[in-house]
């Protein structure tokens, strides 16, 4: 007679890292040959969770070392209480849980979400992680999502079309600590999106279509050169996570051996406890060369492989990739190339970093980022001004963008000389730096003139740096000249318009005598005069032309 399990196969798409381009894990997918089982699993709960079995044995006979994601309804969850059988079943394959993350999914209408909470926990405790999938697509109430706390929400490619909903995920994961992947990606444009909108996994046929077996190479679209730019306190960890190659505390060298030698994409082997706490951490070079010597193999073959091992360097998941390096900095030398362990607040090891990916990341961060620095003031140009004009315009958020510069630099040039005006440039960018809050940022866009985009409540300490101190050069009194246009959602539709609106407004502020400011609204005429002449809280008489007005 024939059973369900006749029919069945698996296949494995790669859940792939955006910032490496390396495989984080291999989502386990059920592809009957015939009937719709899953159709039936989504309405018998424990048909589902014998899938779940099945996928995690399927995976064992392929001998995979990635971690795995195993999928779930969310409806069973809650009518099983947990998946014990699953807990068994991933014992008795040699993998350990924290391997293993539960893919929830929808539909969730009608779940008890009591139960389902209470179902996770269970799960947690035993050391699965939890993903939250289908979201954007499915109908996970925003609330269960918080208090699911997941590992990993997986959102569908169809919101990429909305990348200020994709970035709102993204500070919500960064919130509940959890990272983003997007489902379903299939083109270069939408992996560009998806990197664009701060994802930092994805998985889709771009990179590798599902398949009987486990993908070891994926295609990864090459990041352009001025896609999501790390911060200057230093890119997450999160965006290095590898797996890692663990086994338990108590393992021989025989089986680490065994391990090494038959995986040579493997630097390094964490030996974890019970609750998955990194013990020892195995240096592969070290380690075959202690066995590779006289009467090596016979002295430790059998003896635990913690004898062979050092204490474990590690990190937690929300360390940036500098304070890894500080890590790899202290203690023995000959240990800067080994693994560190990315551990979760359980302290239970989530992944490993190779210090060469962190080197190449921050070295490349670097490079790009003096590339874009003016020499005399060492500011950002205009690119990196502009690409956060354009992200605050997706984002929908109100911003003010200024422009500032020397009254009569020319003059000033050829009256005290070149080097009195390039001191005169520096300080004021130093003045400027000084001033700039959080969420301000300064540009030097070339000679005299200096880019300035602020929130609106940040523009009065910026302007009075500038325009409320005395400027010389050469024993000569400076004036600046401040123009400052607001935007509100909806009123410029890219950087290139808010320009357009900015670029009367500097003429207007020029044509003011002494330090002046002046401050319109894109998408309205007129302006105000901040400071100098005439400055009134009303609006000047005299009008700003719309940009291509006759």
């Amino acid at each position: 007679m024939h059973s369900w399990t006749d029919t069945l196969r698996f296949a494995f798409q790669p859940v792939v890292n955006l910032t490496t381009g390396g495989v984080a894990a291999l989502e386990i997918l059920a592809r009957p040959e015939t009937g719709d089982i899953l159709a039936e699993a989504r309405r018998d709960p424990e048909l589902d969770g014998r899938l779940a079995v099945s996928a995690v044995r399927a995976a064992a006979r392929r001998e995979t070392l990635l971690p795995l994601h195993v999928n779930v309804f969310a409806g069973t969850l809650a009518d099983l209480g947990g998946l014990t059988p699953l807990h068994a079943a991933v014992r008795a394959a040699g993998r350990l849980p924290w391997e293993v993350t539960i893919d929830v999914g929808p539909p969730y209408t009608h779940v008890p979400q009591q139960a389902l909470l209470e179902a996770v926990d269970a799960l947690r405790g035993q050391g699965f992680r939890i993903c939250a999938d289908g979201v954007g697509d499915g109908d996970v109430p925003l609330r269960l999502l918080t208090d699911l706390a997941p590992d990993l929400v997986k959102l569908d490619a169809s919101l990429l079309a909305r990348p200020p909903a994709v970035r709102a995920m993204r500070t919500l994961c960064d919130q509940l600590g959890a990272l983003l992947s997007v489902e379903g990606v299939e083109t270069e444009l939408q992996c560009a999106a998806a990197v664009s909108a701060g994802a930092q996994m994805a998985q889709g046929n771009l990179f590798a279509p599902p398949a009987r077996l486990p993908a070891a190479d994926v295609y990864v679209p090459p990041r352009s050169p001025g896609a999501a730019a790390p911060a200057r306190s230093g890119p997450s960890v999160r965006q290095f996570v590898r797996p890692a190659a663990l086994l338990a505390a108590t393992a021989s060298a025989g089986r680490v051996r065994a391990l090494l030698t038959g995986s040579p994409e493997v630097s390094g082997v964490l030996l974890v406890d019970a609750h998955g706490v990194p013990v020892r951490s195995v240096h592969r070079s070290r380690f075959l060369l202690s066995m590779s010597g006289r009467y090596g193999h016979a002295l430790y073959a059998d003896r635990p492989a913690a004898k062979l091992g050092d204490p474990p360097r590690t990190v937690g998941i929300d360390a940036t990739a500098w304070e890894v390096l500080d890590v790899v900095a202290v203690g023995d030398r000959d240990r800067t190339s080994d693994d560190v362990a990315v551990v979760d607040r359980y302290g239970r090891c989530v992944g490993a970093v190779r210090l060469a990916d962190l080197v190449r990341a921050l070295a490349e961060s670097r490079v790009e980022e003096a590339a874009g620095l003016n020499p005399l003031t060492r500011l950002p140009g205009s690119d990196a001004i502009t690409g956060e004009v354009d992200r605050r315009i997706a984002d929908g958020r109100t911003f003010a963008l200024s422009w500032l510069d020397v009254d009569h630099f020319k003059q000033v040039n050829d009256g005290a000389g070149f080097a009195a005006g390039d001191e005169l440039i520096r300080s004021v960018g130093r003045a400027l730096q000084h001033a700039a809050s959080g969420s301000t940022h300064v540009g030097h866009i070339g000679g005299d003139d200096f880019l300035v985009l602020a929130d609106p409540d940040g523009l009065d300490p910026v302007a009075a740096s500038v325009l409320d101190a005395p400027w010389s050069a050469g024993g000569h009194s400076v004036s600046l000249s401040l123009a400052t246009v607001l935007c509100t959602p909806g009123s410029v539709t890219d950087h290139r318009q808010a320009a357009a609106w900015l670029a009367p407004l500097k003429k207007a502020a020029k044509s003011i005598g002494g330090a002046s400011w002046v401050l319109g609204r894109a998408g309205l005429p007129g302006h105000e005069i901040r400071r100098g002449a005439g400055a009134s809280a009303a609006t000047a008489a005299c009008g700003v032309a719309e940009p291509g007005a006759g």
